[in-house]
């Protein structure tokens, strides 16, 4: 796999030649660091770490004179050596042949100078650079390392959701790192079922080569069982997996999961207003085993349907 032709390496030197010289310097000189740095903090269950570290390394390079453009610039630095850091992190075929489309999104991306620099997005930009987090589909990204601890287990069942939770919880090894899926909001064309499919069976090869993973496991208001009668349609995301061997954590509400639920839903956005749904994010769990034996199944079967279209 090519991962940067001539049009994308000079795309991301544009980018960083929008800093003055002296700037790119400065960049030069801490980018290792600030990376390392970046690494370090990315198996937090905090997402936004590895982008608070280069932060933090931005703001002590460049103080008050700190600006987007800078952001961008060490973005798209990091994003010069991913050539490097891929190869390093022994990804499959099924990550590998996504990486095409999303480093061509980031030179995009960065290249349009969007101002502000949404926190969001640069969180996932750091990560995506960086190899810490990894295409699974054209929608979904997978962190490469993120826990769970017993702790919000024990709360689930302390708090009336049930105990199975934790023999499930134990039985998956769960105290190990898990592979966690995140969605990217600049591109919505895989937020469908089989686009989530696609994202599951991605973790599954990962799994295959890191068999220290625990699994892989999404955290969000969207696996919230009431939905299945308010918003039917995106039922699935829930049950597909629980049918399959997965697991669900009851994390709780938030004013973002509100957020987030009222506003791609006129019906979930009135519930909410009428004090009738309380939105509420769930983690589910689908432990190793039980993922690559369903993604092997979903593989043998779709080539079954190639042979017999053939």
């Amino acid at each position: 796999m090519e991962t940067l032709s001539p049009a994308l390496i000079a795309a991301f030197e544009a980018v960083l030649s929008k800093v003055p010289l002296e700037d790119r310097a400065r960049l030069h000189a801490f980018k290792d660091a600030a990376a390392a740095a970046a690494a370090a903090s990315a198996p937090h269950w905090d997402f936004d770490q590895p982008g608070h570290r280069a932060e933090e390394a931005l703001a002590e390079a460049f103080g008050p004179a700190l600006t987007d453009d800078h952001r961008r610039a060490l973005a798209a630095l990091w994003a010069l050596e991913m050539p490097a850091r891929i190869p390093a992190a022994d990804l499959p075929d099924a990550v590998l042949e996504l990486y095409p489309e999303w480093i061509q999104r980031l030179a995009d991306f960065l290249t349009a100078a969007a101002d502000p620099y949404d926190r969001d997005f640069w969180a996932k930009d750091v990560r995506i650079s960086l190899v810490l987090s990894v295409p699974g589909a054209r929608t979904q990204m997978i962190d490469l390392s993120s826990p769970m601890g017993p702790g919000q287990v024990l709360r689930h069942a302390r708090e009336g959701w049930g105990w199975s939770v934790i023999p499930a919880y134990a039985a998956a090894q769960a105290w190990k790192p898990w592979l966690e899926v995140h969605t990217e909001s600049r591109e919505l064309s895989d937020f469908n079922e089989a686009g989530w499919d696609r994202a599951w069976a991605t973790a599954a090869e990962i799994c295959k080569r890191r068999p220290e993973m625990a699994g892989m496991l999404g955290s969000s208001w969207f696996y919230d069982p009431p939905l299945e009668q308010i918003s039917p349609r995106l039922a699935y995301l829930r049950l597909n997996l629980l049918k399959h061997g997965a697991f669900m954590v009851h994390q709780g509400p938030g004013e973002i999961h509100t957020q987030r639920a009222a506003t791609s839903s006129p019906t979930r956005a009135a519930l909410i207003e009428a004090g009738d749904y309380t939105a509420r994010s769930w983690i589910v769990a689908f432990p190793r085993a039980a993922l690559i034996k369903w993604a092997d199944g979903r593989k043998a079967a779709m080539q079954s349907d190639t042979a017999r279209a053939a």
